[in-house]
């Protein structure tokens, strides 16, 4: 990835007074009608990253899904409408099954409906441009969640995990994987990367790549296919078939006979599990194989050593992150960033909050989660 220094970053934001149970004692209740309030000073101060002068209690929140490709997005959509209207907002929560498009028509009609920030989890993130400057025309504070929106200055800040971070703990434990596998290298492995269209996958490559070029150079690593690039090895939609047709072809091409498949780099479960159905069906013992997401299937998985690790990627603390954040910039108060470098969409650099990631193998997967959750559930049901 690539990381670049940047100064102050001024962001322009404006909202509603806010009601004094949302805000400061000082604020009072407003009549103000919606798209009429008065633009308030926004920008970044070291860490703290200011985004107008809040709006009222009980205000429509949008929040925009992309497609329900993982478990993790499903959940999420539950999360934030429980957790916003617990903290008092009107939450609109909608997914984009139908893609790009749909995101588009979605995001206006928030707009139009008179939400006071959106939370953008984008099916493509170069796609919404027009809608994310309608926002910041109207005022309306913008979150990129999970991925990042790109080539518009109408973001206003990042969440997420930290990818690239994510990228490094998978390619780590394919290695360390290997080197428990009982095999001696060079090991033949085979990548996997997410959707083109989906800018996490880049720094999810990068972070892996940046721990396995260097073994790929020396030898110890060797990626018979040959397809070594993001371009060569996305998989369109982050969608399962996708990747297991495209195992399936290069297992008939370059793994006859016994040349040994010994490893996978896959960006997140789904797709780890499409490719060891490929290589089950080509009559291949299990490779290592990473993954992400925790999903519930998975987790098991790791646990029976058929899939070597998944990242713990915390879905309801990343919600509960972002909607207090949303209480905060709806009180007229910052809110803490802890990147102001990484993340250059194209044409700023976003300030962004990074969440940590974990690395879960059977090591430590009876111990890596939170009760309450699906994967701690999944987790609790096999560690007995």
């Amino acid at each position: 990835m690539k990381r670049i220094a940047t100064a102050m970053i001024v962001l322009g934001a404006s909202a509603a007074l806010a009601l004094s149970g949302c805000a400061s004692s000082d604020r009072g209740a407003t009549s103000t009608p919606a798209g009429s309030e008065p633009v308030a000073s926004s920008g970044l101060n070291g860490n703290m990253l200011q985004l107008g002068s809040g709006f009222a209690a009980g205000s429509k929140i949008g929040v925009s899904l992309p497609q329900k490709t993982s478990e993790n997005w499903v959940l999420a959509e539950g999360l934030f409408t429980e957790q916003l209207k617990a903290a008092g907002f009107d939450p609109i929560v909608q997914f984009a099954n139908g893609g790009a498009p749909e995101q588009q028509n979605q995001i206006s009609a928030m707009i139009e409906q008179g939400v006071k920030l959106l939370v953008v989890g984008a099916v493509d993130g170069s796609q919404l441009g027009s809608q994310l400057a309608a926002a910041k025309d109207a005022g309306i504070p913008v979150i990129a969640y999970d991925r990042l929106l790109t080539n518009t200055d109408a973001v206003d800040m990042y969440m997420a995990y930290d990818n690239f971070k994510v990228g490094v703990l998978q390619g780590t434990a394919l290695l360390e994987g290997l080197g428990k596998s009982g095999k001696s290298s060079p090991w033949n492995i085979e990548l996997i990367s997410g959707s083109p269209d989906d800018a996490n996958s880049k720094p999810f490559f990068e972070g892996a790549m940046s721990v396995l070029q260097p073994k790929i150079d020396d030898g110890t690593l060797k990626v018979v296919s040959g397809q070594v690039t993001q371009q060569q090895t996305a998989t369109a939609g982050w969608k399962a078939e996708n990747a297991q047709k495209r195992m399936d072809a290069i297992l008939s091409a370059n793994y006859q006979g016994n040349t040994s498949l010994d490893g996978v780099l896959s960006p997140n479960d789904t797709l780890a599990r499409a490719a060891l159905t490929s290589v089950k069906s080509a009559g291949k013992p299990n490779p290592v194989i990473t993954g992400q997401d925790s999903e519930v299937e998975s987790v098991k998985l790791v646990f029976q050593g058929v899939q070597y690790s998944t990242i713990d990627k915390d879905t309801k603390n990343f919600v509960t992150k972002v909607v207090e954040y949303i209480g905060k910039i709806a009180a007229g108060q910052p809110v803490e960033v802890n990147d102001t470098e990484s993340y250059n969409n194209g044409v700023k650099v976003v300030p962004a909050y990074l969440l940590t990631p974990v690395i879960v193998t059977k090591d430590n997967v009876c111990t890596e989660y939170a009760a309450d959750t699906a994967a701690g559930k999944a987790a609790a049901a096999v560690c007995g």
